[in-house]
C-alpha cells in the first residue's frame, strides 16, 4: 500500500512540474525589461500597422482591447509570418522590438493599462 501511495505521489509531483515549463507565458523565450502599457504601447503600434485594413473588415476587427487581446496569437503570427500571412501586407515586415514589444504586454497578463 505505502509503494502505491509513493508511485502516486511521484507520479503526480512529474507529472505538475512537465505543465510549468515555460512559466505559463505564451512566450516564454522574449526577455521584457519593461511593463508594458496597452494605450501607449500596443494600441499605437496596432493603430499604425494594422487598422487600416482590420477596422470592421478583413477578417479581424483590432481597434479595441478585447478584440486585440484576444486574437493576439493571430496577430504575433502574421507579424512573424509564423502559420498566417506575413503582416502588414505588402511589407515591409515590422521590426522584431515591435513584435517583441506585443510579446511582453501578452506575456505580463494582456493589461488594459
Amino acid at each position: 500500500m505505502k509503494s502505491l501511495l509513493f508511485f502516486l505521489i511521484i507520479l503526480v509531483m512529474f507529472s505538475c512540474n512537465k505543465d510549468k515549463v515555460g512559466g505559463n507565458v505564451p512566450f516564454p523565450d522574449v526577455q521584457c525589461a519593461d511593463s508594458v502599457s496597452f494605450s501607449s504601447d500596443i494600441l499605437p503600434i496596432i493603430q499604425d500597422n494594422c487598422t487600416g485594413c482590420h477596422n470592421n473588415q478583413n477578417g479581424y476587427t483590432l481597434t479595441n482591447h478585447q478584440n486585440i487581446s484576444a486574437n493576439y496569437s493571430a496577430i504575433v503570427g502574421s507579424m512573424k509570418g509564423n502559420g498566417f500571412q506575413l503582416m502588414p501586407q505588402g511589407g515591409p515586415a515590422l521590426p522584431d522590438s515591435l513584435i517583441q514589444k506585443i510579446q511582453c504586454w501578452v506575456n505580463q497578463g494582456r493589461k488594459n493599462n
